[in-house]
């Protein structure tokens, strides 16, 4: 029994949220490429983001991350895995609901800390109080990231291959995007 996907599939949410681990799963299980909007932007700027964003500011990285998304939804079905902060652009949910169908991968903000507290690769949270800073990012974004076309919820009992399941079944309802073969 395969799948057949038809659109692209962002994964979006917040830091933590499992976007990046979820997202190479399911595009492993669908057959179908991964790509990581964060991973392009720093092998195009041959730098790191949080280098991108101390050398050139966030306005400047919000409009990379824009391009390079709408670079990647044209080249055909796959699983785009975008940063934290891109779902929030308009520019950015428009393209994503032109080209597929967007993913929410909902964390409360207990397990999105968990995940995130010994990372130092996160330059939103290098503040004096990164986990208030999160809970912050949370309240701010949370309300657009329910823009999503389809949800999944996250726990911290679910293993990547239970996460993947789950948004497989969710994807399921959208014909349009994912078929069984």
């Amino acid at each position: 029994m395969g799948y057949r996907l038809h659109k692209p599939v962002t994964v979006v949410g917040m830091m933590g949220a499992g976007k990046t681990a979820v997202g190479k799963s399911l595009a492993t299980r669908l057959g179908v490429p991964f790509m990581d909007s964060d991973a392009e932007i720093e092998k195009a700027a041959a730098m790191s983001i949080p280098e991108v964003f101390e050398r050139d500011g966030e306005v400047f990285f919000r409009q990379r991350e824009s391009e390079v998304i709408e670079r990647l939804l044209a080249t055909g079905p796959m699983i785009l895995s975008t940063g934290g902060g891109a779902f929030l652009a308009e520019r950015n949910r428009q393209a994503i609901s032109e080209a597929g169908v967007s993913v929410w991968l909902r964390a409360d903000v207990e397990l999105l800390w968990q995940r995130v507290r010994h990372k130092s690769t996160r330059p939103l949270l290098r503040t004096a109080d990164p986990k208030q800073t999160l809970t912050d990012l949370y309240e701010a974004r949370r309300d657009t990231y329910a823009l999503a076309d389809l949800v999944v919820d996250s726990h911290k009992s679910y293993s990547i291959p239970a996460m993947t399941e789950h948004v497989i079944r969710v994807l399921m309802t959208r014909p349009d995007v994912l078929e069984m073969t």
